[in-house]
């Protein structure tokens, strides 16, 4: 009796596994094909997009931001002047910086002017962000995913 309860377990055990396993992905020799999604799209008056291979591949600068608790980040990045140029963008009175939750701000002509160290960086997980040193700190926007040329 005992022997036929422990056969009747494996099996409703090996049914079990065999039901919650995955089917194993197909292979067809082909060699698989990878496109970079962009990082950073530029839209409106242009249009551009750059991956991160390309925007580390372009000349880095640093910029620091000071937060409202007085704490004091450095980080690496790319000019916005240096993506406008890259872009043929030439004559523009705003920037809108779109961030991937939908927040949006706005940077003028003569605001990016003066600034001699605007940026998009890389934040530590990964996304991109605006850095703006001296501007307001609205304008440092988090998950920075497109910049909107008017």
């Amino acid at each position: 009796m005992n022997k036929k309860i422990i056969l009747i377990s494996v099996l409703i055990a090996g049914l079990l596994l065999s039901a919650c396993a995955t089917k194993a992905a197909e292979t067809t020799g082909e060699e698989a094909v990878v496109v970079a999604e962009a990082a950073l799209k530029l839209s409106g008056a242009a249009d551009a997009s750059w991956t991160a291979d390309d925007l580390n591949a372009m000349t880095q600068v640093e910029a620091e931001y000071t937060n409202k608790d007085g704490e004091t980040t450095k980080f690496n990045g790319v000019l916005i002047s240096d993506l406008l140029s890259a872009a043929g963008v030439a004559d523009y009175t705003k920037l809108t910086l779109v961030a991937s939750d939908g927040f949006t701000a706005e940077v003028t002509k003569d605001e990016l002017a003066a600034c001699t160290n605007c940026i998009v960086a890389f934040d530590e997980d990964g996304s991109l962000r605006s850095v703006m040193p001296g501007l307001s700190g609205k304008q440092n926007v988090k998950g920075l995913v497109e910049i909107t040329v008017e």
